[in-house]
């Protein structure tokens, strides 16, 4: 049981003088990631777009919702386990794809990718990370402890180059990713003041392009290697990372070319929902990027039942904005079969590498079983619409 990790803490603290090495909250990580970080890194990581009205709209949505705890039920059996896509995961939670993560630990990627495995949560890595995708498949596999560790999909920004992107989908095969996520919502960077003031785009330097510059397919469009000129590389990624003419009708040529399940990432309206799945998609990604694309768009909490009434049975996960157990048992109760964690995942990696994102996972773990169970819920798949009402009623 996920719950016996606070029975250690506190066994561990008065037996023996010994405190949790980390915070055991989001707001502990945040400012102890802060300290940490340089300003830059700090204001990609934590930033937002616009006025960041957005971001706190995701976390105001949370605060609209309240669990009804119900009592004298038996919850001494406890099942956090789902099926997402065939496949048994032991409790609702993976993690978000994000890219760059050199700038918040040295060891990037492969750091996320140990610590997930460790603690038997999927990863998600992104087109945009500072490590190789082989190299994060491997650090994925290398600490496997259990059945689910070691568990990854791969995120696609889809390059305006169609050959580089599908190149990317059979790298991601080859390297045994077990899905296809493609992020829709940003070919193009929003306005992000944090990291305008700062001059900051970790890119133009060479960090989070590491599958391009790696890409064999990228690399016959250049006249010289990456190493020999890396500027004209930097030049090639600027000008084929995103996509904006992608429609529906790329994702169905998607469908035709692999075999992986495939979910689109990014989706807030019903009928864009909808149309994926009819052009060949197994689910959908409920999110707004965290508030760091469209300022003023509204919370991905409040998306989602209406994307689960239009396409439910199909897969649908959620994120932006969760952060503690309570927010995982809301989103599912409102539909989502898992949510995915973004930046508490990298204020873990900030404070101590793969030993932290594995400590904040383990947190999120013990922290979900425990609303669920003291909420009168023995098994994650009775969570529903009953468990909640609206705070305004």
């Amino acid at each position: 049981m996920y719950s016996n990790f606070q029975n250690d803490i506190y066994a561990k603290g008065m037996l023996g003088g010994v405190r949790p090495a980390y915070p055991t909250e989001f707001d502990g990580w945040h400012e102890a990631a802060h300290q940490k970080l340089t300003p830059e890194a700090y204001g990609y990581i934590a930033g937002s777009a616009g006025l960041e009205t957005t971001a706190h709209a995701n976390r105001a949505a949370f605060a609209r919702w309240e669990i009804i705890p119900r009592m004298l039920r038996d919850t001494s059996k406890r099942d956090t386990s789902v099926e997402i896509l065939g496949k048994r995961w032991d409790a609702p939670i993976a993690l978000a794809p994000i890219g760059v993560m050199t700038i918040a630990h040295e060891e990037g990627e492969v750091a996320v990718a140990r610590g997930a495995s460790r603690r038997g949560v999927p990863m998600i890595a992104s087109t945009a990370a500072a490590k190789p995708m082989e190299e994060i498949a491997a650090a994925l596999h290398d600490t496997s402890g259990n059945e689910t560790s070691g568990r990854g999909w791969y995120q696609l920004y889809w390059s305006s180059d169609r050959d580089v992107a599908l190149s990317f989908v059979r790298r991601a095969e080859a390297a045994g990713f077990e899905a296809i996520v493609v992020t829709v919502d940003t070919w193009q960077l929003a306005w992000r003041p944090r990291d305008l003031v700062q001059a900051f785009l970790p890119f133009l330097r060479g960090e989070g392009v590491a599958n391009f510059l790696s890409d064999p397919v990228f690399q016959s469009r250049l006249e010289k290697s990456p190493q020999e000129d890396p500027e004209a590389a930097i030049r090639l990624w600027g000008s084929i990372f995103g996509n904006p003419a992608l429609t529906f009708d790329d994702i169905a040529w998607l469908r035709e070319q692999t075999s992986l399940p495939i979910l689109v990432k990014g989706i807030q309206h019903p009928d864009d929902a909808t149309a994926c799945i009819d052009a060949g998609a197994d689910g959908v990604v409920v999110s707004n990027h965290g508030g760091r694309q469209v300022d003023g768009a509204r919370a991905s909490l409040d998306c989602l039942p209406d994307i689960v009434s239009a396409i439910g049975g199909s897969t649908i996960l959620f994120d932006s904005g969760v952060r503690c157990g309570a927010d995982i048992m809301k989103a599912l109760a409102l539909g989502a079969d898992a949510v995915l964690i973004g930046r508490p995942m990298v204020y873990g990696l900030a404070l101590g590498g793969a030993e932290g994102v594995e400590h904040v996972l383990q947190c999120l773990q013990a922290d979900f079983e425990l609303n669920m169970v003291l909420s009168g819920i023995g098994n994650v798949a009775d969570i529903d619409r009953t468990c909640l009402v609206r705070a305004d009623d």
